[in-house]
């Protein structure tokens, strides 16, 4: 639904309840002009990106996922400031399908902005996941101090402690990974 369809609801209603309490039905008139702030509050609180949260909270990425599909383009049916927190939920939903896709995601959602902190230190961990898997390890020592700083709550230190571990480890020499490359003109 588009999102400007919401206030037109909520002015039909207020409206209503208008016209009910003229016509000496006040009680009614005042219910329906207090769930007229409903249509409104959805303007800039999605429904279908709360559903996704409350599926996200219960760990059923799936049904997550299908709530989010329900979002055909998010421009028309989100309010700006939800555009960071729609591809921040899409790749909350991939991670654990297609790990590469989720970093694009997670960068768009820190270009748009999320509100909390603990959301921003998470996605800034998961790009710091990704510079770290394309071997970009300044990158990702620069993200990971920077998602520390912004896990105000302590959340997340196992994690960025073990991402910390894993930039300790020396990195493997391109050539590595293919044994015969060694060899290579010992017996031609």
């Amino acid at each position: 639904m588009n999102k400007y369809i919401k206030f037109v609801i909520a002015a039909l209603m207020i409206a209503g309840g208008v016209y009910l309490m003229m016509n000496r039905n006040i009680g009614w008139g005042v219910v329906v002009v207090i769930l007229s702030a409903l249509p409104i509050l959805l303007f800039f609180k999605n429904e279908y990106i709360l559903l996704a949260f409350w599926f996200l909270r219960k760990q059923n990425m799936a049904k997550a996922a299908k709530w989010l599909s329900k979002i055909t383009s998010y421009p028309t049916q989100l309010h700006r400031s939800q555009f960071g927190y729609f591809h921040y939920l899409q790749g909350l939903t991939l991670a654990q399908e297609s790990p590469q896709k989720m970093e694009p995601l997670m960068k768009k959602a820190l270009g748009y902005g999320l509100n909390m902190k603990h959301d921003r230190a998470m996605a800034t961990l998961n790009v710091a996941a990704g510079a770290l898997q394309k071997g970009k390890r300044q990158e990702a020592v620069k993200l990971l101090e920077e998602a520390k700083r912004l896990d105000t709550a302590g959340m997340m230190t196992e994690q960025i402690k073990m991402m910390k571990d894993q930039l300790k480890m020396p990195s493997m020499q391109k050539h590595l990974h293919n044994p015969n490359m060694r060899n290579r003109g010992k017996f031609s």
